[in-house]
């Protein structure tokens, strides 16, 4: 949390629509106390993002889950409607926007690497894409085979393959895009294998760039973890203000935060 950028993203969002009254503010909690702090918002509270490892439970204590949430069991946004609490995944809009506004050519084979909590949230993405052929690299066994069963349950052709670079390589030669869901360092010993891939998806973007996004070949599509933070927020701040999200506005609140200089386009 301590490197989150969403207030500034918010927060700008906010000037611009000129929501002078509305403040986006940072809250440390863990997944055991997230229910008793939402339920104990008074009503100036219009919503909450969420961010890991309270997803699960953000889906647990909603009084109505969108159809992702549903499926998914994880969100990353809970918006007041009626009188209760509606669930959301955001995660997958930040997904599809992000590889959208990256001008990345059709996508029709995946490689992910990691197969956690933000693998869930890819895997829906690329059903709403129409992509049908995936393969996990997973580092524990028992999380990539539930990324596993939850592509197959949906539709999506779905195999894992094991963390070791004989496997991974071929793997990526074959793929379209890569995604990487682990944390800072663990596809480092990958970077110069995967070099080549015609696009790659790094959700990491504290610190940047990663030694996998800094290999790439000239010419590669790069997405990084802001473009998916910054896809993700347009959604979120829609479902929680009820106002159209004014893009350009908190993509520049999001480069003045984050004091980047990467193109970030919507």
């Amino acid at each position: 949390m301590s490197h989150s950028m969403s207030p500034a993203l918010h927060s700008a969002g906010y000037a611009a629509c000129g929501h002078d009254d509305w403040a986006y503010e940072r809250i440390e909690c863990d997944a055991e106390a997230l229910p008793a702090l939402v339920a104990g918002s008074g009503p100036e509270w219009a919503g909450f993002s969420v961010t890991m490892p309270g997803k699960a439970a953000a889906a647990a204590m909603a009084d109505r889950r969108s159809a992702r949430v549903e499926a998914l069991g994880v969100a990353n946004t809970l918006v007041r409607r009626d009188g209760g609490w509606l669930a959301e995944n955001t995660d997958v809009d930040g997904i599809i926007g992000a590889l959208r506004a990256s001008g990345a050519p059709a996508i029709n084979r995946v490689l992910i690497l990691g197969g956690g909590g933000t693998t869930s949230a890819v895997i829906a993405a690329l059903l709403e894409l129409g992509v049908g052929d995936v393969v996990i690299a997973g580092r524990r066994p028992q999380s990539t085979a539930g990324a596993v069963a939850l592509g197959r349950s949906l539709g999506v052709s779905t195999r894992p393959i094991g963390w070791e670079l004989d496997l991974i390589g071929p793997a990526a030669d074959a793929a379209d895009l890569v995604v990487s869901t682990v944390p800072e360092g663990a596809a480092d010993p990958f970077a110069e294998r995967l070099r080549a891939v015609p696009v790659l998806f790094d959700v990491i973007y504290h610190p940047w760039p990663t030694p996998l996004a800094a290999s790439g070949v000239p010419g590669r599509v790069t997405v990084t973890g802001l473009d998916m933070l910054l896809h993700q927020a347009f959604r979120q701040f829609e479902l929680i203000t009820g106002a159209t999200a004014p893009k350009e506005a908190m993509r520049l609140g999001l480069l003045e935060g984050s004091r980047t200089e990467l193109p970030l386009p919507v």
